[in-house]
């Protein structure tokens, strides 16, 4: 195993250990860790709420999540010789829940998807499902089963949901210009358009305690993925994966959070995949100049691993840009694949599930969302595949009709 550079004791909180980590983006937060090129190390990472939800058959914790306070993440890690326009070379030589643990922990044996409230940050499909839900998930081996989407089984597509380098300041401040002026548009939205500076619960590493507050101010929430990376939710970064990314200041100041059992293209439920904290092992290198010599001036390419289960079968599902109330809109392919889950959502429901168990499914297990076509106007087609061998009864239509399954508790609502 390689040295561990990041630890993390799971008897104490994020903010309480020995090295202290982050949640927010700034190109002066001071790396926490140096390593070099070349050079492998294990990193450990917090579930992105800290604890904050537990594994019981409530969704008060969903419902009251804080989301001030996410992402904790393990970082920044600096690496020797980077230079702003380097890319910065990260292998994914393993990635999983925390070692041999069993506790309250999500990581520890289990973890969680969650239905976000409609004024707590929502979700893909917020008009329709606009309460709070969870389901809890425990693993055995690869393997993730729930008592609240009772039926299913599958392997999991374990990866980091967040990765990601230091923006520069003139990056920062192009950040904060543009999503200012989006949310200017309708500030008073809920969900909000963005998530402008926070100060309330900034986490900034090894920031001196006069610098606190002018960073605070100004440093970028961790939501959104943007041209350094961060929180791009793609399940395909598992074992095995390489992935290039720019370099934006002096030493690159990689940082990794938000860790995945698995989940489902999209993560279509905001809190969607199946959260979990554990470990990364990791491998870092150079290529001096690359940004320019491959073009890449912003967001990373990767490489990625072959360690995904091998599903042969899949019941997939289309949408094209109509919306419910049968409005045309043209080439929205945003809203050709809410269709299409809407679709899949609907079906599940014929052999007895709530509504509420087939989106969670949806946002946890490793479903493939693809955008199918998008040049005949008016409508773009998206379409989402499940794959078959999830359920443990027959999913496609037949003359029989759907097999009736018994949905078990169902998944808890949150009371307002």
């Amino acid at each position: 195993m390689p040295d561990v550079i990041f630890p993390l004791d799971s008897t104490r909180p994020f903010t309480e250990q020995e090295l202290l980590g982050h949640n927010r983006w700034h190109p002066e937060i001071p790396a926490a860790v140096m390593v070099k090129p070349g050079e492998s190390f294990r990193v450990d990472c917090r579930e992105w709420f800290d604890g904050a939800i537990k594994n019981d058959d409530s969704a008060e914790d969903i419902l009251n999540a804080p989301l001030n306070s996410v992402h904790r993440l393990s970082g920044p890690i600096g690496v020797e010789g980077a230079k702003p326009g380097d890319l910065l070379v990260v292998d994914i030589l393993d990635v999983g829940p925390i070692p041999q643990e069993t506790g309250p922990l999500a990581g520890q044996g289990w973890g969680y998807t969650g239905i976000f409230a409609r004024g707590n940050g929502g979700g893909f499909l917020t008009e329709q499902f606009p309460d709070a839900y969870k389901a809890v998930w425990d693993f055995s081996g690869g393997v993730a089963t729930s008592r609240h989407v009772p039926h299913v089984s599958f392997t999991g597509i374990v990866h980091p949901g967040l990765m990601g380098t230091a923006p520069s300041k003139s990056l920062l401040a192009s950040w904060n210009t543009r999503e200012a002026a989006l949310i200017a548009t309708d500030p008073d939205r809920v969900p909000p358009l963005a998530l402008p500076p926070q100060p309330d619960s900034a986490i900034l590493g090894s920031v001196p305690a006069g610098e606190f507050d002018r960073i605070a101010g100004e440093a970028a929430r961790t939501a959104p993925p943007r041209e350094n990376g961060g929180n791009q939710d793609i399940k395909n970064l598992t074992k095995g994966t390489r992935v290039f990314y720019p370099v934006y200041v002096d030493g690159a100041h990689l940082s990794v959070g938000d860790l995945h059992f698995s989940q489902g293209d999209g993560e279509i439920t905001f809190c969607g995949a199946i959260e979990m904290g554990g470990y990364l092992d990791l491998r870092v290198d150079l290529i001096p100049g690359g940004m320019e010599t491959y073009g890449v001036a912003e967001n990373a390419i990767f490489l990625p691993g072959n360690t995904d289960p091998q599903y042969s079968q899949w019941i997939a599902f289309s949408g094209t840009s109509v919306t419910l109330d049968g409005e045309q809109k043209y080439l929205d392919s945003h809203l050709a694949y809410q269709r299409a889950c809407l679709h899949a959502i609907d079906y599940l429901t014929t052999f007895g599930y709530a509504p509420e168990q087939a989106y969670l499914l949806l946002g946890a297990a490793p479903i493939e969302g693809r955008l199918s076509g998008v040049v005949d106007i008016p409508n773009s087609c998206a379409t989402v595949y499940i794959p078959t061998a999830i359920f443990d009864f027959p999913i496609a239509p037949s003359s029989d009709g759907p097999v009736r399954i018994d949905p078990g508790q169902g998944a808890p609502k949150a009371s307002f």
